[in-house]
């Protein structure tokens, strides 16, 4: 039987979202990857507890996620019910809807009729009444904008959602977004883009907007899918998202790449560091950030991240190193979305 770590509280550090009410922890747990039905699933329950056991209690799905897609919402239901149904009102549960998940014209993008039924989905899924925020998780090009903002509206008033959020869209949707909730009033509270030392499109004016429109950001991939540590400095290992294709493509390691994690590497061991943490570090060294987002294969990779919180602030002169070296790496793969708007 699982009982909680009461001393929880003591080991993370909160930010309010945005201008809510919602504080989240400085590092939450995403389920994209490695909680799905491939995986086994008391390694995934291991993450999950432990980390709430540490002051995480933001955790972040998709209706997507798995693989196969769907199974990480339906595990996560799993260790809800059998381990966190006492603690629910201790947590944030996020989910998203915009990439494929049934076919036919329904089953992806932006329209009324594919969200709301996604929404519900993910709840029957995750056996929850509502989750705390409800994404859109891509800009759809052929859906008007106001009907996908009407949609999270509707999850709000609805019952099904506390809070809406967006994920990968670029600063003019953003703001656009921005004005169509504040008409609604709905409770429109993060942003939730990609970020890391070597994927730094917000902040070419995303994270301005976020700023003005008083939106929290939860970045995430701020480890570049496991670039941004030393698992690729001596090859591509078995069973790494790199030697399995999919979200992480080959041409990521590219040679000017790798030397730049390097050099990454050797300024975070000066630091006292890991690369991993100091990536974290650097992400969540910007006022707008909220929270990093990180994906995990082992408690210990999450464990590792932690401690990134209690590192020592940047020195001008650190950051100006880590400037000569933290430069585009062709990893936004989400680019379609954000570059739409």
């Amino acid at each position: 039987m699982y009982l909680a770590n009461e001393r929880r509280y003591q080991e993370m550090s909160y930010a309010r979202c945005g201008r809510s009410g919602v504080q989240l922890p400085k590092i939450s747990l995403g389920l994209w990857q490695n909680f799905g039905g491939v995986t086994p699933y008391e390694n995934a329950r291991e993450m999950v507890l432990r980390s709430f056991d540490h002051g995480i209690t933001h955790f972040d799905l998709a209706n997507n996620y798995g693989p196969p897609p769907g199974s990480a919402e339906e595990n996560f239901g799993r260790i809800l019910k059998a381990d966190l149904a006492a603690h629910r009102d201790e947590l944030i549960i996020s989910t998203k809807a915009g990439y494929l998940m049934w076919p036919g014209p329904y089953g992806e993008w932006g329209s009324r009729k594919y969200l709301l039924a996604s929404l519900d989905q993910s709840l029957k899924r995750m056996g929850l009444d509502y989750v705390d925020i409800f994404y859109s998780h891509r800009v759809d090009p052929n859906t008007p904008l106001e009907e996908t903002m009407g949609a999270l509206d509707t999850a709000v008033r609805s019952g099904r959602a506390l809070y809406v959020g967006i994920s990968s869209y670029g600063p003019k949707k953003t703001r656009e977004a921005a004005a169509i909730l504040r008409e609604l009033k709905t409770p429109f509270i993060i942003h939730q883009p990609s970020y890391s030392m070597l994927n730094r499109w917000v902040e070419d004016g995303l994270l301005d907007v976020l700023k003005d429109e008083g939106i929290g950001c939860i970045a995430f991939s701020p480890l570049a899918q496991g670039l941004l540590t030393t698992k690729y400095l001596n090859g591509v290992p078995e069973r790494s998202r790199a030697a399995l294709g999919g979200s992480f493509g080959k041409h990521m390691l590219s040679e000017q790449n790798l030397n730049n994690v390097r050099a990454l590497n050797d300024l975070a061991q000066r630091r006292g560091q890991t690369l991993a943490q100091m990536a974290i570090s650097w992400v969540l060294r910007q006022p707008a950030i909220t929270t990093a987002l990180i994906g995990a294969s082992r408690w210990s990779q999450i464990e590792e991240c932690i401690s990134a919180i209690k590192s020592a602030p940047f020195t001008a002169e650190e950051l100006a190193a880590i400037d000569k070296h933290a430069s585009d790496g062709g990893l936004n793969i989400w680019a379609a979305s954000s570059q739409s708007g």
